[in-house]
């Protein structure tokens, strides 16, 4: 059985420009700011502090009064999540060792045994960083290249993070690419992190590399710099996350749905 899961804190960044989806963290799902709905799903997890790291004062209004919610104004230039993080992280002062669960603003869904497990990755391993995968169950999925997949060590740390898909089954895709062979580890990533607060801070200072310009995944910068990254499987599906409008419809008609 596992440890107690040490105290984390969850910190979500939400950007108010979307090219895709304008004022994404401002759009109501039954009624309720997207953003709102995220940093709910961090307290349902057990997070000793949730802090969402804002760009607008319109973000800030909507989750104003929100009780267990801390706010942080952040830059609005900042090139990635982490980055807003690393500022909230410098803004708070979060001890090096402190760990810190990185929740995208836009996974009004995600489970909060999934937030607890990738906390709990960190805690039980040295890694500075750690995330989550999940099985990958159909041939469409693993040569989508919107689908990105992971390779990781027998202790259960990542050696790759790619597009392509990977592994590369010799003999079977060989004579198919429509089936999965069986017995092979075939895995998608999830993308939520959990870092150690110091870590995201240096994190943050690594100069791009190669592979993570060639892949467009800022994971990437993490191994090729030499810094191990925890991989466990999650123990419930996330549901994908909000980035349409087609988006919205789907969650607003799966929500209807629950009721």
């Amino acid at each position: 059985m596992s440890a107690q899961l040490p105290p984390f804190i969850v910190a979500i960044p939400a950007r108010y420009g979307s090219t895709r989806l304008p004022a994404k963290p401002l759009r109501e799902l039954g009624g309720v700011p997207m953003v709102v709905r995220v940093a709910r799903r961090a307290l349902q997890a057990g997070a000793a502090r949730v802090v969402v790291a804002v760009d607008d004062p319109r973000v800030a209004a909507a989750l104003a009064g929100q009780e267990g919610i801390d706010i942080c104004m952040t830059r609005a230039d900042h090139a990635s999540g982490s980055d807003r993080l690393a500022e909230c992280a410098a803004h708070y002062g979060w001890a090096d060792d402190a760990i810190v669960v990185n929740l995208q603003g836009d996974e009004p869904f995600a489970p909060a045994a999934g937030i607890r497990e990738v906390a709990r990755a960190l805690a039980e391993d040295d890694a500075p960083m750690a995330t989550l995968a999940t099985p990958i169950l159909d041939a469409h999925e693993l040569f989508d290249p919107n689908v990105v997949k992971l390779v990781r060590t027998a202790s259960g740390r990542a050696l790759y993070f790619s597009r392509a898909p990977l592994p590369w089954a010799r003999d079977a895709f060989a004579a198919s690419h429509d089936q999965l062979p069986p017995g092979v580890p075939f895995l998608r990533h999830i993308g939520i992190y959990a870092y150690r607060a110091g870590f995201l801070q240096r994190y943050t200072s690594l100069e791009r590399t190669p592979l993570e310009q060639a892949e467009s995944l800022e994971q990437l910068r993490v191994l090729e710099h030499g810094h191990p990254i925890a991989v466990r499987l999650t123990p419930e599906p996330f549901p994908p996350g909000i980035d349409t409008e087609a988006d919205v419809i789907r969650a607003e008609q799966w929500l209807a749905g629950q009721g």
